[in-house]
């Protein structure tokens, strides 16, 4: 996540997908887009077009949806 924190370029599903998982999302596969949605958080979702090359906004909205993860999962563990 901190390289694409960094560049945001070159990046492709096959990452983006390695990320959500990483960090708990599952996915449901669309027509032309893959949906990613934290299960104990669902208000987090993305949705990911289905193409070679990935548009510099995804790799930006994962990083920020993430880091909104990061930030309720800390305020979970203060709680």
């Amino acid at each position: 996540m901190e390289k694409m924190r960094v560049s945001k370029d070159k990046w492709g599903t096959n990452d983006l997908r390695k990320l959500y998982e990483g960090f708990g999302f599952v996915c449901k596969e669309g027509s032309k887009h893959t949906i990613y949605k934290h299960p104990q958080y669902p208000y987090l979702r993305a949705t990911v077009a289905r193409h070679t090359k990935i548009a510099v906004g995804y790799i930006q909205a994962a990083v920020k949806l993430i880091d909104k993860l990061k930030e309720l999962e800390d305020q979970g563990a203060k709680h």
